[in-house]
């Protein structure tokens, strides 16, 4: 799976979690940036792209990640 793939399937679980697609996702992007990002819905994007992907992420990842760049380069590792 490449990048722009990764992408696309994260795009979705944004899209599915938040309920809008008035957003960018790039390598920068961070909760800051996207409507309706906030805690609570932070983990329920974790949670719909570990399903998407049929990964778990350890918990040592997910606090090394400060963006989507992160989130995809650890999705890559992952796969």
């Amino acid at each position: 799976m490449n990048k722009e793939e990764i992408f696309s399937k994260v795009k979705e679980a944004f899209v599915t979690v938040l309920e809008h697609d008035n957003f960018q996702l790039t390598d920068t992007t961070t909760a800051n940036d996207v409507d309706g990002w906030e805690s609570i819905t932070h983990m329920m994007i974790i949670s719909e792209v570990e399903k998407s992907f049929g990964i778990k992420f350890k918990l040592m990842d997910l606090m090394n990640m400060n963006n989507v760049g992160d989130l995809i380069r650890t999705i890559e590792s992952e796969l």
